[in-house]
């Protein structure tokens, strides 16, 4: 290989190189200034007992190929037990148990403009759910992957690591969540979507539903592939919604509007910046808002639009507030259905059953008339189909009888001149006649 064809096959190589060394270890055994001209080299130290790559490749590219001091080469299909190699679309986490001594390199279509750093810890930090924490909540919290207490920021670094969240019951007597159990909840991305700001900017945005029973919860967050595995434990209370609604049924559904009560608690909320933005939907297509800018009461009624098609109703929609220590919240409300049934008809008069039973009778009357007719007709046309063909065969037949006695006929006249003609000859004398005597 030469040296320019070497040069270019390093010039697209990074690598972070995490290394977890033991306590006597306190110098940088690959400089950054040397990472920088070596690129895809760099040497491991003797006391080093454990070392950790962190590779970013361009996204879609097979992962690297680490070459070592001895000349032999690891694949990330093809490795000894001592290797944890983690890959993804844009990278690879390799950790290495007691590395060979020596320079190594690393061949790959690594993304340029990188140095190797040393780390020698890798861990987590999760944001702690704020207190109170409501049901129905959307509520953003973030983590970061750690490299020696710093934040650790790779492109691509999302397809690398898979963060679930969990969240297990206290077991509380008496509150809603008690035998719950375990239940996953989610997970932490960084991607740009959802309520993440930024991809790839290192900062993992919460991806959590909190539509769970209210009570003490034991949150538990892991971060994990096939080289590392992190979690992060700790207790919190998810308690019930402070804001519900609920529909009032009039005592005249079919000429009385109904009622939506709206309960706030004043205790958890300033009711003044409490707004709800909600949602009729009906059938045939029906869709009202139904917005209110603040609340006065603890207890609220709104009369709904009036209602007059037939059929099941929904009430969806959100709350946005402000906690009485001035926490921001955005509430997600249960869904509430009513119905609005068609009243059963009165059971019919005797002059109401009489008519129907005349025009019922009338019906029958007509339709087996109709039926009669049908008949008729339909006996009528085959006679005179089977007449019709009767009268042709028996024309037909007529017809070759009088031919056949014409040719017989023909036949006997031809017969009795035949015997004339043979009586004649017969009476001809063919002797010939004696010569005069002389």
């Amino acid at each position: 290989m030469t040296f320019l064809r070497f040069r270019e096959l390093i010039l697209g190589l990074i690598a972070v190189v995490c290394l977890q060394s033991s306590a006597i270890v306190s110098a940088d055994i690959v400089p950054s200034e040397r990472a920088s001209e070596l690129r895809n080299r760099f040497r491991i130290d003797h006391m080093v007992d454990s070392m950790t790559l962190i590779v970013q490749r361009q996204f879609g590219s097979g992962p690297v190929v680490i070459v070592l001091p001895d000349g032999s080469k690891w694949y990330a299909e093809r490795h000894p037990e001592n290797v944890q190699w983690a890959e993804g679309l844009s990278g690879d986490i390799i950790t290495i148990k007691n590395p060979l001594p020596g320079p190594w390199q690393l061949i790959g279509r690594v993304v340029k403009g990188s140095s190797i750093k040393k780390v020698s810890e890798l861990n987590i930090w999760v944001e702690e759910f704020p207190q109170p924490l409501f049901q129905g909540e959307r509520l953003k919290v973030t983590s970061h992957l750690l490299a020696d207490s710093k934040m650790l920021r790779m492109p691509g670094l999302d397809y690398l690591v898979n963060w679930t969240v969990r969240f297990s019951s206290a077991q509380q007597a008496g509150e809603e969540n008690f035998a719950a159990g375990t239940r996953v909840v989610g997970s932490y991305k960084d991607n740009g979507e959802d309520l993440d700001e930024r991809p790839d900017d290192g900062t993992f945005t919460g991806d959590i539903t909190f539509n769970q029973p209210w009570g003490s919860y034991y949150l538990e967050v892991i971060a994990k592939n096939n080289v590392f595995s992190r979690e992060a434990s700790y207790e919190f209370e998810l308690s019930p919604s402070p804001v519900d609604i609920e529909v009032i049924e009039p005592a005249e559904p079919l000429k009385e509007r109904w009622k939506l009560l709206i309960e706030a608690d004043s205790e958890q909320l300033q009711l003044s910046e409490t707004h709800l933005d909600l949602e009729l939907v009906g059938p045939a297509g029906l869709q009202l808002p139904l917005i209110i800018n603040g609340l006065t009461e603890s207890e609220t009624e709104l009369i709904l639009p009036e209602v007059t098609d037939y059929g099941s109703y929904r009430i969806k929609g959100s709350a946005v507030s402000t906690t009485v220590s001035g926490r921001e919240v955005v509430l997600a409300l249960p869904e509430r259905f009513f119905n609005l049934i068609e009243p059963p008809k009165p059971p019919p008069t005797a002059e109401e059953l009489a008519a129907v039973a005349a025009k019922k009778a009338a019906i029958e009357e007509e339709k087996a008339k109709d039926q009669a007719i049908f008949w008729i007709i339909t006996v009528n046309v085959c006679l005179l189909i089977f007449g019709s063909l009767a009268l042709l065969i028996w024309r037909k037949r007529r017809n070759l009888k009088e031919a056949l006695a014409a040719t017989q006929l023909r036949l006997d006249q031809e017969k009795e001149k035949e015997q004339d003609v043979s009586t004649a000859l017969d009476e001809i004398d063919l002797t010939m006649p004696e010569d005069p005597p002389n």
